[in-house]
């Protein structure tokens, strides 16, 4: 634990932001010390419920001023890029952003370059990837605890598959330790399908993945919600929860389900978003890498992508990665402008925390 604290500045603190504003005041090596909110009647709200005197408009009144070590964008998507750009530009030593990362894969490309080319450490955020269980589960797959992996299923990818969808994406990645290569898809219903967004639209297909798997992919429904992962003897389950572990199989020929024996982990106050603030830290700090990190937003937007493009296409196979980097797909208008401009705003009432 460092010894001095990290200047925080949560920047988009509407109902999201206002989580992970809650976690940052909990641990001892972070201290917020600016907040950035578009919405001033809120943004006083909040300076006093958590206490910090420095309130700015935007990012370029922020920057203006101070330069924080860590920037937490909590903004709608429409803004992600240039506030994640501007604070790459300005030095901050640490930036995470939220879901989806982007509508236009070129937009997620600037961004993930921006840090990188400048040392700087990019994290994603509010995904079940940084879990602890999920990362444990992860790693003894990879170490061959349960074996060699024969097989992987995603199932309930649809709704936002560039929103909720990047959850199934980011842990399949993880979990099979592969890139999807190839995306062959069918969507419904219909008018989702030609809609610019991703909302309500449902797909099934394929994916194939680079260590040679092939995955189904479900957007109807099926018994789990989440992605399986096979080998010979195991099935590792992850369905929006911490991972089931089934080993061997019972008379009747079903799986058994075991007890994973997951080791504890020191922070649990605000569940998988726990794991995503503390491994970004620990990153900044020199110590591994985030649990979930900007790149790995773009990759789950880039097969979101392709996904709809080849459902659009009369389920033509999709090679990733994409050429056109100028492609997009819009997630639904709450996550793509906010509540404050879509009719979902929150009350001053509500900001204070006490309802």
């Amino acid at each position: 634990m460092r010894d001095t604290k990290y200047r925080v500045a949560i920047i988009g603190c509407g109902r999201m932001g206002q989580n992970y504003a809650e976690a940052y005041t909990t641990y001892p090596d972070t201290e917020i010390t600016a907040i950035v909110d578009a919405n001033a009647e809120r943004r006083d709200v909040l300076g006093t419920r958590f206490g910090v005197a420095g309130l700015y408009r935007d990012v370029e009144a922020l920057l203006a001023d101070t330069v924080p070590d860590i920037a937490v964008v909590v903004t709608p998507t429409k803004y992600m890029k240039d506030v994640v750009i501007a604070c790459a530009e300005a030095g901050v030593k640490g930036i995470s952003t939220e879901k989806p990362i982007a509508a236009r894969l070129e937009d997620a490309d600037a961004m993930v370059e921006a840090c990188s080319e400048r040392g700087i450490v990019f994290a994603g955020g509010n995904l079940q990837r940084a879990m602890n269980e999920v990362q444990e589960a992860a790693s003894r797959l990879h170490n061959g605890e349960f074996g060699h992996i024969r097989g992987a299923s995603v199932h309930g990818f649809g709704g936002e598959i560039s929103g909720g969808g990047c959850q199934h994406i980011s842990v399949l990645r993880l979990f099979t330790n592969a890139e999807v290569e190839e995306v062959t898809a069918w969507g419904t219903p219909p008018e989702a399908l030609d809609a610019e967004t991703d909302e309500g639209l449902i797909i099934n297909g394929r994916f194939q993945l680079s260590n040679g798997l092939e995955c189904n992919v479900f957007g109807t429904p099926t018994s789990c919600r989440g992605v399986d992962v096979w080998t010979d003897e195991c099935l590792v389950r992850w369905d929006w929860n911490p991972p089931e572990i089934f080993k061997g199989y019972n008379q009747q020929g079903n799986r058994i389900r075991i007890d994973p024996n997951y080791s504890r982990y020191p922070w649990s106050e605000y569940s998988y978003l726990t794991g995503s603030i503390r491994s970004f830290l620990g990153a900044v700090d020199g110590d591994g890498h985030p649990w979930i990190t900007g790149a790995d937003l773009r990759q789950a937007l880039e097969v979101a992508i392709a996904a709809k493009l080849s459902a659009s296409r009369n389920s033509v196979p999709v090679k990733l990665p994409l050429e056109d980097r100028a492609l997009t797909l819009y997630p639904r208008p709450y996550r793509w402008l906010g509540g404050d401009a879509t009719g979902k705003p929150q009350s001053p009432e509500e900001a204070t925390g006490k309802n």
